[in-house]
Order: C-alpha cells, then sequence, then structure tokens
C-alpha cells in the first residue's frame, strides 16, 4: 500500500502536522488510534464534514484505528465562530442531535475487526466534572497569554462582538478530549481542520504537560474552498445538508453536478475513492471536454452512493435524466419528483388550463404571445411531449402523481407546475 502521508499529500489532505517525520513513522509502525470531533450544533452534517468523516476513512482503510467523537458536551457551547456568538442550545436538543450525527457518521466506518472504529461522547467525561475540578485538574495547565493568540479567540477579540468566556474556554475543552481519549483508548492522532489548527494543538500541550512521556501528533487537512471564491458546500438555499429531510439526494447529487470546472480536480481528489489512475484520466477528459461535465458526474454518483445509498442514487440520476427527455417521468417516485421538481422555477395553480398559460405563468416564455411562438417552432413540451397546437391545453390524466406537470422550452430550459385546488 502507498504510504498513507504520501496518499493524503497528493490528494490534497495534508495542510500541516507537529512533526511530519514522526508521524509519517508512527503510521507506518502503526496501526495507529487517532480521532476526530464533531459537535451536534444542528441537527445534521454538511458536505463540508465530508472531509474529516472521508478522511478517517481513508485512515481505517490503510490499518488504522478511528475514533469517531460526537460532542455532547462541547456541541452545548460551540466552537468560536469567526464573527459572532454562537446560540446556545439546549441539553436535549444537543442530545437529540448528537445521535442524529453519530447515524450519519457511522455508515462510513467499520466497527468490527483488528481497527474496529468506536464511538465516543465527551459528555461521559465532561459531564460529571465539577467547576473546581475543571479549574484545579485542567485549566491550571493553560496560559492565558498562549490562548489568545488562537486564530479563532484573535479574530473575535478584533471584532465588535468580543468573545464570552463561555467560547474562550471551549479550546480547554477540546484539550481535555485528547488527553481523556489518550488514556481510554491510546489515542495518538488527532484529526481536523486547517481552522481547528489552535485547539488541536491545546490537546497536544496538555498531554505533553500531564504525560510527558506521551508521542502525540496533529494532523490538520486544508478548508475546502471554490474558485470564485464562496464557501465550499453554501447554495443560494444555504448549507447542503447530509440529511434527507434537510436536503433532498436530488439536490445533494445536483451541488457535485453542478461544481466550477476549476475546483473539480481538487474535489475529486480530496472526497473520491478512485485510484490515482482513475481521477488522472478523469482531469485529462475534463480537461479535453469540459462541457461533457464526466468528472462532476462521477463525483456526484460516488458521493451519493455513498451519503444516501445505491438505491436513492440511481432514483435522482433517472430524475436527472427524465427531466430532459432521457427517461419515463411517470415511472419517477412521487418524493424524487417532487424533490427534482423544488429545484426548478415553477408556479402553483387551481387548475392546469391552456399550456401557453402555464409556460407565461413560470416565467419559461415571458408572455402568452411568446409562448405560442415556442409552440410552433417545435419548442414546447409537457411531461416531455411535444405540444403541436397552440390552444391545447391540459388534461387531469396528464397531471403525474395527479399534481405536478413538466414544461420544458428546447432541450435545457425547465419549469414545474403544482396542481393544488384551493
Amino acid at each position: 500500500m502507498t504510504d498513507i502521508v504520501d496518499e493524503l499529500k497528493w490528494r490534497g489532505l495534508f495542510a500541516q502536522s507537529t512533526d511530519e517525520d514522526a508521524l509519517r513513522k508512527a503510521l507506518a509502525d502503526g496501526p495507529v488510534t487517532f480521532y476526530c470531533g464533531f459537535d451536534p450544533t444542528a441537527p445534521s452534517l454538511h458536505v463540508g464534514h465530508l472531509v474529516q468523516v472521508l478522511t478517517m476513512r481513508r485512515l481505517q482503510l490503510a490499518g488504522h484505528r478511528p475514533l469517531a467523537l460526537v460532542g455532547g458536551a462541547t456541541g452545548q457551547i460551540g466552537d468560536p465562530k469567526p464573527t459572532a456568538e454562537r446560540t446556545l442550545n439546549s441539553p436535549e436538543t444537543v442530545a437529540a442531535w448528537v445521535e442524529r450525527v453519530r447515524s450519519q457518521i457511522e455508515p462510513f466506518l467499520v466497527f468490527e475487526g483488528g481497527n474496529a472504529a468506536t464511538m465516543v461522547n465527551n459528555l461521559d467525561w465532561i459531564g460529571g466534572m465539577s467547576a473546581i475540578e475543571f479549574l484545579r485538574d485542567v485549566g491550571k495547565h493553560f496560559r492565558v497569554n498562549k490562548m489568545l493568540n488562537k486564530d479563532s479567540v484573535a479574530r473575535r477579540l478584533e471584532s465588535e462582538q468580543g468573545i464570552s468566556y463561555t467560547e474562550f474556554s471551549y479550546q480547554l475543552l477540546q484539550g481535555m478530549d485528547f488527553l481523556e481519549l489518550y488514556r481510554r483508548h491510546g489515542c495518538v492522532l488527532q484529526q481536523g481542520g486547517s481552522d481547528q489548527w489552535g485547539n488541536l494543538t491545546a490537546g497536544l500541550d496538555l498531554i505533553h504537560r500531564l504525560e510527558p512521556d506521551a508521542h502525540v501528533h496533529a494532523l490538520a487537512t486544508p478548508l475546502m474552498t471554490k474558485a470564485d471564491g464562496t464557501k465550499f458546500g453554501k447554495t443560494e438555499g444555504g448549507a447542503v445538508w447530509l440529511d434527507p429531510e434537510m436536503t433532498t439526494p436530488y439536490a445533494f447529487y445536483q451541488f457535485w453536478l453542478n461544481v466550477d470546472d476549476r475546483d473539480i480536480s481538487r474535489y475529486m481528489r480530496i472526497l473520491s475513492f478512485r485510484s490515482r489512475e482513475e481521477l488522472e484520466e478523469l482531469e485529462a477528459v475534463t480537461e479535453e471536454r469540459p462541457q461533457a461535465r464526466t468528472a462532476q458526474r462521477a463525483l456526484a454518483e460516488e458521493l451519493t452512493t455513498l451519503v444516501h445509498g445505491a438505491e436513492q442514487c440511481a432514483a435522482v440520476i433517472a430524475a436527472s435524466k427524465a427531466l430532459f427527455g432521457q427517461g419515463e417521468l411517470a415511472e419517477l417516485d412521487e418524493a424524487t419528483l417532487a424533490a427534482a421538481l423544488s429545484e426548478l422555477p415553477r408556479a402553483r395553480v387551481a387548475e392546469a388550463g391552456l399550456v401557453v398559460d402555464l409556460f407565461a405563468e413560470t416565467g419559461l416564455a415571458p408572455s402568452k404571445s411568446a409562448a405560442r411562438r415556442t409552440v410552433k417552432e417545435g419548442g414546447a413540451y409537457v411531461n416531455n411531449v411535444k405540444v403541436t397546437a397552440e390552444d391545447a391545453a391540459v388534461a387531469a390524466g396528464d397531471l403525474l402523481h395527479g399534481r405536478w406537470l413538466v414544461l420544458r422550452r428546447g432541450k435545457k430550459n425547465l419549469a414545474a407546475v403544482e396542481v393544488a385546488a384551493g
């Protein structure tokens, strides 16, 4: 097997480490027990978390043992955001979100065998600790002047919002996590994003103070960014979530299908489990024929299958094709069709009526007269059937699942109509 450090570097997953040579040797000698933490500050992980989850999977596939920490304690506080104080959620809410996040991480890891993964919750060791114990046993070993230099703290101190003592103390809690996992599980490596570097090294410092013979490491992956400068994982509708109730599998697939050509090669290396040879071939195809979006389709299919399963992936691919006349719309299940149509311009009407009225109502044509011209020129379709008469009307039997119509102008311009009386 390729050296895992070399593999991570080639894929663009190695931003920095505390001692690369020592880490490389530890991983080569392995197996190494490592951990990555996820705070349940929302009811779902989003696509930005995939970098860490999939990096854990890579390390496990290389023979190392993952500890996936979902922070039932730290999730009640939250890592300081760059610009503003977090809204604190109730312990009951965080506890419910812990279970949801755990269930999203578990399918990516293997929980049996010699390097079986383990799920852990820092509420187990933080929850029962008194304030006096925390200050004496943990706080005593941190220096405020060093804490003030951490990036997340420094940015907040420079902002109008400032920072509360609650969020200021977050790095102590994360440092304590590494110490506890070292003592309980022999964990010697913490993995996280480069924006977490201050928190990663806080744990190292605490272990070095209390366990001077320990050999522990930190590994940071680069932050994912977009070529246009916008934040990775964000769309006009907000974050792209892993929970299918928050971001449908269809919208999830479309997010990857629409990745900028400037970003796709980098995203493929970071997120795909294809071999170097396969990725280099896809990169060459993208460079030669970017309009085919071959790499985007490959990544969309791979990640949708990983997150939502092969059956859901097949359903959204069928929907994507059917919308453009390459499949039967009537064969799509109602949930998949509704998810696909939610991404389109649409209108809600009490009754279907004339096709030209619907084209104008959805904005697919700027006016009824323009809609008539589209029909006359042979470019109007309802449910992938060409409309040939300018006075054509939609019948009740034309409605998909009794409520939907798919309008198309030409090959690529789509809109949806929901017919709902009352």
